[in-house]
């Protein structure tokens, strides 16, 4: 789950991703939403496919990206869970005093 994180660290990775949220795209209509080098593309696309938040295939010279769910669902899952308020035990101040006698 770290990759994930440290993958969507980027804003041009997160820019990638909600792209691919309506729909595979090749990786030259990809570059071609950025203002930078091909080899920095195609850098960001090895890290969120590293961190397995997309998936390529090949169709001749030309690589297909698409979103995988299943990671982006586990990430969002993970975010969510820590939106729930946590139990946690009651400080030590806050507990009831010892009814122990002390010595004399």
């Amino acid at each position: 789950m770290n990759s994930v994180f440290k993958a969507l660290s980027h804003p041009a990775r997160r820019e990638i991703v909600a792209m691919l949220q309506q729909g595979p795209l090749t990786s030259g209509e990809i570059a071609a939403e950025f203002d930078m080098a091909w080899p920095s593309v195609t850098a960001h696309l090895a890290a969120l496919k590293d961190a397995e938040l997309v998936e390529s295939e090949r169709d001749g010279n030309v690589i297909r990206y698409r979103l995988n769910i299943s990671a982006a669902e586990e990430a969002l899952g993970f975010l969510l869970g820590l939106m729930q308020p946590a139990k946690r035990a009651r400080p030590a101040a806050a507990r009831r005093p010892s009814r122990r006698m002390k010595p004399v």
